[in-house]
């Protein structure tokens, strides 16, 4: 079965919303490394609607390094509310079973997810979601989406940490 991994910038009040907005001043090469190795073991890329709507509409009109690695991208979004997936290699899943099955296909590669809070807030509580990395920039933002929202408490056990030298610490975890 393959593993559903999720990447999301955040800052020290738990914000990751817009992180266009705040976290470039931190992005360097060991940044770039690490969010490249998440990116290249991903053989699909697992969006909700709100993410995708975004991403399709940049992606596939922009002339940057990576578009045409996320334009040939294999995208599955999830959304109940999505007529259609026009974006190219996009289809639909309608709940979490959709994902459950997605997990269940063949492949050696991970499922990666990039942003999509509201989806990596429904995998963690639905015990989907097999790894969570965590990029927490070293500024307080003070106002935005959190990734973490009011809601049951979901044990997790931390099983990497290294910080940049931005002061950016990045942070993998599993569920416990």
């Amino acid at each position: 079965m393959r593993k559903i991994v999720a990447g999301i910038f955040l800052s020290l009040d738990g914000v990751a919303e817009a992180p266009e907005t705040w976290h470039f001043p931190y992005f360097n090469d060991e940044m770039g490394a690490a969010v490249g190795a998440l990116m290249s073991d991903a053989e699909v890329t697992l969006l909700g609607r709100t993410t995708y709507e975004g991403f399709a509409a940049y992606w596939p009109n922009s002339e940057d390094e990576m578009a045409a690695q996320m334009n040939n991208a294999r995208k599955v979004v999830v959304s109940t509310t999505l007529q259609e997936a026009t974006w190219q290699n996009s289809t639909i899943v309608r709940d979490l079973d959709g994902v459950r099955a997605l997990k269940e296909e063949p492949g050696d590669g991970t499922i990666g997810i990039t942003g999509s809070l509201v989806l990596v807030r429904s995998l963690l509580r639905a015990g989907l979601l097999d790894e969570l990395h965590l990029m927490v920039h070293p500024i307080w933002v003070g106002h935005g989406e959190r990734l973490f929202d009011e809601g049951e408490t979901v044990p997790l056990t931390l099983v990497r940490s290294e910080t940049f030298k931005t002061g950016v610490l990045n942070l993998t975890y599993t569920r416990a």
